[in-house]
């Protein structure tokens, strides 16, 4: 998991927008439309990182449609100190950057 979530975060472009998106769905279930507004994103965008997300199992969706939302992976949730961990080396380079 740690190798995959320094790919995802450090490792590809856009990886600050795909943590900033694993740490709103730390805190609550959104939809994309949700998130979008919550990290003021362009809908698309966010839904290509959650997209991304899906598939390396990082977060899973719930419900159908438009109003789905998608939560954090049990696996992820049992691992999320080593986001933390991550986020602490990298967030805050990232936030300086003005990201």
């Amino acid at each position: 998991m740690k190798k995959l979530l320094w790919w995802l975060i450090a490792g590809k472009r856009g990886g600050i927008n795909r943590a900033r998106i694993i740490k709103a769905l730390s805190e609550r279930p959104y939809n994309m439309h949700q998130l979008s507004e919550e990290l003021n994103l362009d809908y698309k965008t966010v839904r290509h990182h959650v997209k991304i997300l899906e598939k390396n199992k990082i977060v899973k969706p719930t419900g159908d449609k438009y109003g789905k939302l998608y939560f954090l992976s049990e696996d992820m949730e049992r691992n999320y100190d080593i986001f933390e961990e991550i986020w602490d080396k990298i967030g805050i380079k990232e936030a300086e950057k003005g990201h």
